[in-house]
């Protein structure tokens, strides 16, 4: 039986360099490399490594790992660049209410948006929350609707905001 800090390494190199989409196919491929593992220790390794599901283009998922998007997050935390309409954020809306912002998204993407939000570390933004379409972003008190948008802008496609009335 070949040592744990080995087959992690492995486990490492095949989710980054592969689209794994689900235990079972993560399972087959160490086996191919000489790992054979059960059920419960894959889980306990793909805890330790604090990987994520996410949700791909075509519909389906895979995992990826917290340091997948490393250079970005640097980025993001330095406020050198800033997510726009081109980014991949699954948004679909945008509701104030007072200091509470809630961005709804399509299922699977409000984590990894509240991440970029949150590793931003913008001076408006107290913090998020978010389930799996959901994020409740809780802004400084301060600040306007018109605000709010102008900040949260950086993260998600919004269009201009034309008051209902």
């Amino acid at each position: 039986m070949k040592n744990r800090r080995k087959r992690v390494e492995v486990i490492i190199e095949l989710i980054k360099t592969q689209n794994i989409s689900s235990q079972e196919e993560l399972a087959r491929k160490l086996l191919e490399r000489g790992y054979n593992v059960t059920q419960a220790t894959l889980s306990r390794d793909l805890k330790m490594l604090h990987t994520t599901k996410v949700p791909t283009d075509r519909g389906t998922y895979v995992y990826i790992l917290p340091d997948s998007n490393s250079l970005k997050d640097k980025l993001l935390a330095a406020g050198q660049i800033s997510m726009n309409a081109n980014y991949q954020s699954g948004f679909v809306s945008l509701t104030i209410s007072r200091n509470i912002a809630v961005i709804k998204t399509r299922n699977g993407y409000a984590p990894g948006l509240a991440y970029d939000i949150d590793i931003s570390n913008c001076e408006y933004i107290l913090g998020t929350i978010a389930g799996a379409n959901t994020i409740f972003a809780v802004m400084r008190e301060d600040l306007s609707e018109a605000q709010i948008r102008e900040v949260l802008g950086k993260f998600v496609p919004l269009k201009p905001f034309i008051p209902p009335f």
